[in-house]
């Protein structure tokens, strides 16, 4: 039986457009996060573009608000880029939420995302090992290819682009690692520049397709999260899908 009522889920604040994708039985839940939404606020005045449009804890990483009944807490096990869509993971239990923080800490859950990329990769399946870089300034993250970190990927080839969209692909990126900005690094690192990508990716490319589409997103998406954690003296399997969005179809025609 659940240890978290259905109108703690029904009520939490959340931010424009972001769903409940799925919750079990412990209190950990999967949201849907739309593109341009920041994980959690940076600065005061972020909370109305947040994932939650409330207070954020970055000591004890939660969200805090007053529930109705007394105060709430919502622990946010990982991030995603404001850019990025997807799949991303809160719990309503602490002790859960430290559970789960050290799968992702030591490389137990797996991940999937979709990416469109200008380009054709040169083979249908490939595993990208690298070493990178990543430095701050300023709150800023920045990865470069020549560094000392090692960041490995599994790619494959799912679709080619059809008419205007015959110099795109639709692949599939599954991070080893968990490197910041890994994924869009590594992709333009093959000349695969993900459509979209203000930092990393084909500055003229990018402004072509949004001239000729509309779309100014980055084409990165969080599908799929999945693992297996012990909790209450038992083995519990937790898997949420986030649909593809329409604008990646809509990119390969």
């Amino acid at each position: 039986m659940s240890t978290v009522a259905d109108s703690f889920w029904h009520n939490l604040p959340l931010g424009r457009e972001v769903t409940v994708l799925t919750q079990d039985a412990n209190g950990l839940a999967a949201l849907a996060k739309p593109a341009g939404i920041l994980s959690h606020p940076n600065a005061p005045g972020d909370e109305p573009r947040s994932l939650l449009t409330v207070r954020y804890q970055a000591d004890g990483e939660f969200f805090a608000w007053d529930g109705g009944s007394g105060p709430a807490r919502l622990w946010l096990l990982n991030r995603l880029d404001s850019a990025t869509s997807g799949v991303i993971l809160v719990c309503a239990d602490e002790a859960v939420a430290a559970s789960v923080r050290l799968h992702f800490r030591h490389k137990r859950v797996h991940k999937i995302y979709h990416a469109v990329v200008f380009g054709h990769p040169s083979a249908t399946n490939q595993i990208w090992r690298d070493q990178l870089a990543v430095e701050k300034h300023g709150g800023q993250i920045r990865t470069g290819v020549a560094g000392h970190i090692p960041a490995e990927s599994r790619m494959m080839t799912l679709r080619s682009g059809l008419g205007k969209g015959r110099d795109r692909t639709l692949i599939k990126l599954e991070p080893l690692t968990g490197r910041s900005h890994q994924l869009r690094v590594q992709c333009a690192k093959r000349h695969l520049p993900i459509i979209g990508d203000q930092t990393y990716g084909d500055f003229a490319r990018n402004r072509e397709f949004a001239k000729a589409t509309g779309e100014k997103r980055l084409f990165l998406h969080s599908l799929e999260t999945s693992f297996d954690y012990e909790h209450a003296g038992r083995l519990w399997h937790f898997s949420a899908k986030a649909p593809l969005p329409v604008e990646f179809a809509a990119a390969l025609k």
